[in-house]
């Protein structure tokens, strides 16, 4: 029964998304077969039934794909080749590195 209504998928239980989260298959569980049941507990059932579940994308609405992109090529570069190069030197404040 519990592949059946996983199978109906997220949207055939109210979700807006077609995301299937720990907390969604948790409610599905607990509104249809009527059993609460633990985190831990669930995660091995779906395994147990070739599932898993889908974490969304943590990312904002409002995210300029083409901007990040641009400034992977552009900017990325720049900034990771500005590093201090790393040169022999010495550990005591006081006196200078023998070059």
């Amino acid at each position: 029964m519990l592949e059946e209504e996983l199978g109906k998928g997220p949207a055939a239980h109210g979700f807006d998304d077609e995301h299937r989260t720990l907390a969604r298959v948790q409610t599905v569980i607990r509104r249809r077969l009527r059993v609460s049941l633990s985190v831990a507990t669930e995660w091995r059932l779906l395994k147990r039934h070739d599932w898993s579940w889908q974490a969304p994308a943590r990312r904002a609405l409002e995210r300029d794909e083409r901007g990040v992109e641009l400034w992977k090529k552009e900017v990325w570069p720049r900034v990771k080749a500005s590093r201090r190069r790393v040169t022999a030197g010495s550990s005591s404040r006081t006196k200078l590195a023998s070059r």
